[in-house]
């Protein structure tokens, strides 16, 4: 049987696109702030859920959602489960937007809105190529379930319920990532570090600091406010500041208000998974203040965490020769003048070290600062699956077919959901050479990458199920 994938992909692109666009209209993120019984994660991904869940019933499909928080949609049947696994959440939209995140907008043949590449637009392509396999009729002997969480930007409650209470899927892949195949991602860990609450002296004593939205993405802004003992030259102080930003290819302000100074700084939010790609803005803060305002907690960030993404100054660098290195960014923090204070730090670690290493490690590179780390969380150990699987080399040899591109192994730091079946990838949707814009302001897909990825989706959907 000869099928046209990428002709059938392109006589449904428009209602696909159109179902994008009210699901990217959505503000998904996790919000237990006003969570319910009926919505444990929040009005906003109960309510994607079951958009795309309603798609696919008026498409023929058997649905099931889980307690609002997860849910599948299913077509074949069979001994063996083929899952496919995506997620409706996102990361918060936060700053620096050119246009309503939450109202797409279409220009230059690219979908910008948040969660358009991570991870609503991948899913839906994922979705369509099951949509196609089912409405021609192909015979497949496994069953295929196309399963959604809800927080996979947090703690993955959603789909760890789903697993409580469903059957796990016998292999499948993560529309989650990059093509040809992620095979194998590190662990991902974060790790709170405390501080005791300490009494400063000096001419400027730092009064608050703040930066962060979530401890995955790299912040973009941080505000400091100092306080001001002694007169101090204001003017000198700003020009300084200034010729720092500009140093470093940052924006800021310091405004004054009586004794009180407030610092503000912005820099480039990116996806935790590779620290390079952003400019960290509370680092880059505390490295401007630490020479100026007496704090430990300016200090061991700046002396650190501070451009050192591959964990040298804790201690913690680890090298793997199937994954590589061990990647650290810290994500949030938090100091008030006469409380403890703290920072949140993001590890993506290889098989050659573990979270107990990591802690140990980190305690005593900062054992001068009386600092305590802890887990944050839970950590998720390195996931891997050998390339000689064949998933693994089925999806390659899909790859290679639609794009004439030879395929190969990838290792990343990112997490996906492909980790959670022993035999479970990431493949696609982000292509060889596209910039990332995952977790950033901005976020954007090209819509012709949404259809070619759906093209590889069906046809690896009828090959894996058939």
């Amino acid at each position: 049987m000869t099928i046209d994938w990428k002709a059938e992909v392109d006589s449904r692109k428009d209602v696909m696109l159109e179902r994008l666009i009210e699901l990217l209209k959505i503000d998904s993120s996790r919000d237990t702030e006003h969570a319910t019984k009926e919505a444990p994660l929040g009005p906003g991904p109960q309510k994607a859920l079951e958009k795309m869940l309603s798609f696919a019933k008026e498409d023929g499909f058997e649905t099931k959602n889980i307690e609002n928080v997860a849910g599948h949609i299913e077509y074949g049947d069979g001994d063996e489960i083929l899952g496919i696994l995506g997620h409706m959440d996102e990361v918060p939209a936060g700053e620096g937007w050119e246009t309503d995140p939450f109202e797409p907008v279409i220009k230059n043949n690219r979908i910008y809105a948040r969660g358009s590449s991570d991870d609503k637009g991948p899913s839906m392509a994922a979705y369509l190529g099951l949509q196609i396999v089912k409405e021609l009729g192909l015979p497949v002997s496994k069953k295929i379930r196309l399963i959604f969480g809800t927080d996979e930007e947090s703690e993955w409650y959603g789909m760890n319920r789903y697993l409580e209470v469903e059957r796990t899927p016998d292999f499948g892949f993560s529309p989650d990532a990059e093509f040809p195949i992620i095979n194998g991602e590190k662990g991902i860990a974060s790790f709170k570090i405390e501080l005791p609450k300490s009494d400063e002296d000096g001419s400027l004593i730092l009064k608050s600091f703040v930066s962060g939205i979530k401890e995955n993405m790299i912040p973009r802004d941080a505000t400091a406010v100092v306080i001001a003992n002694d007169n101090i030259d204001v003017v000198t102080l700003k020009k300084a500041y200034d010729d720092f930003l500009v140093e470093n290819n940052l924006t800021g302000e310091i405004s004054v208000n009586a004794n009180e100074l407030k610092f503000f700084l912005i820099g480039k939010s990116a996806h935790a998974l590779e620290p390079k790609a952003g400019l960290n803005a509370a680092t880059f803060l505390a490295t401007f203040l630490k020479d100026r305002v007496e704090s430990d907690y300016l200090k061991m960030i700046a002396d650190q965490m501070h451009l050192d993404s591959r964990g040298h100054k804790l201690t913690i660098n680890s090298v793997d020769a199937k994954m590589g290195d061990l990647t650290v960014t810290p994500d949030l923090f938090k100091y008030e003048m006469g409380k403890p204070s703290y920072v949140i730090i993001n590890v993506r670690y290889p098989q050659s070290t573990d979270a107990d290493t990591i802690i140990r490690k980190t305690a005593e590179s900062l054992a001068g600062f009386k600092a305590k780390v802890i887990m944050h969380g839970h950590a998720q150990g390195p996931h891997y699956v050998p390339a000689d699987d064949p998933l693994v080399k089925t999806l390659l040899s899909i790859y290679e077919e639609h794009t004439g591109e030879k395929g190969q192994e990838q290792v990343i730091g990112g997490g996906t959901y492909g980790r959670i079946l022993e035999r479970g990838v990431a493949f696609g949707a982000q292509f060889p050479g596209r910039e990332n814009v995952m977790h950033q302001a901005n976020e954007y897909m090209e819509i012709d990458d949404i259809v070619n990825a759906a093209v590889i989706y069906a046809h690896a959907i009828y090959e894996l199920a058939k």
